[in-house]
């Protein structure tokens, strides 16, 4: 059962109302410690500028990616025109090279930007425990493990982040229910599965590929799995930044729903 009011957290009245949205009168909110305090809160700040950092890095070298695989269907596409042997051999070693280089440089650049977004993930998650542990519908540890279960992983982030968003954004100053859109969450979720599953895809056909024309419609998805994970980087930054301005804004407030 939720409350007859928001329909979001259990009923604690007799009339069917949770905390919040019963008001002080039944159950006084306790003031908040700011940021500073390790023992509950710990900002997320740091973690997020360096998050959206490695964002950009990653989106450039997404761009990079893009600008080799344009080089690598050039290429091809005199091939094509012109027959096999107008190709230059070391002309296709540097295309080959580059291309492989800003590969290397993709999958660098994404170890370190999963390993640092998914500290600032389990940092707003603890935050969020704080906040309203009502709310979160799996343990803290979840924020980290979520990620390493094979086909777990395309559902169990996205439903903790929910609870992270609703629990960051849910109190206005007064203590009254506050909405935020979910947008940023689920575009950015969208966009992540979307691009993770393509770029796979993508991937697998572009090893299987032998002849030339085989090559070439390879190297389009790669490029397409590219492009789309630059919006998938820009829409995760926007996710990112907006969790964190609220985190900051509710812990600004200095007043805690009662779990």
């Amino acid at each position: 059962m939720l409350c007859s009011t928001c329909r979001v957290r259990p009923p604690v009245t007799a009339d069917g109302r949770c905390v919040l949205c019963a008001g002080p009168a039944a159950a006084p909110v306790p003031a908040a410690p700011p940021f500073a305090s390790p023992q509950q809160l710990r900002s997320p700040d740091g973690l997020a500028k360096a998050v959206v950092i490695l964002l950009v890095v990653a989106a450039v070298s997404d761009l990079l990616a893009v600008v080799a695989g344009l080089n690598i269907r050039s290429l091809l596409g005199d091939a094509l025109d012109h027959g096999l042997a107008t190709i230059d051999d070391a002309e296709a070693d540097r295309a080959d090279l580059l291309y492989a280089a800003s590969g290397v440089l993709q999958v660098l650049v994404l170890l370190a930007t999963a390993i640092v977004f998914i500290l600032w993930f389990r940092r707003v998650r603890l935050n969020a425990e704080v906040f309203d542990a009502s709310m979160q519908q799996m343990k803290p540890g979840w924020a980290v493990g979520a990620w390493f279960v094979p086909f777990a992983n395309l559902v169990l982030p996205r439903r903790i982040a929910g609870g992270i968003w609703t629990a960051s954004a849910q109190t206005n100053t007064d203590g009254s229910w506050r909405t935020v859109s979910e947008a940023p969450v689920n575009l950015w979720w969208g966009a992540w599965v979307c691009s993770s599953l393509f770029s796979r895809y993508a991937s697998q056909q572009y090893l299987k590929a032998e002849e030339v024309q085989e090559i070439m419609d390879a190297a389009g998805r790669m490029l397409a799995a590219d492009a789309f994970s630059i919006v998938a980087a820009v829409l995760a930054i926007l996710f990112v930044r907006k969790l964190t301005r609220m985190q900051g804004e509710r812990a600004a407030l200095g007043v805690y729903p009662l779990s």
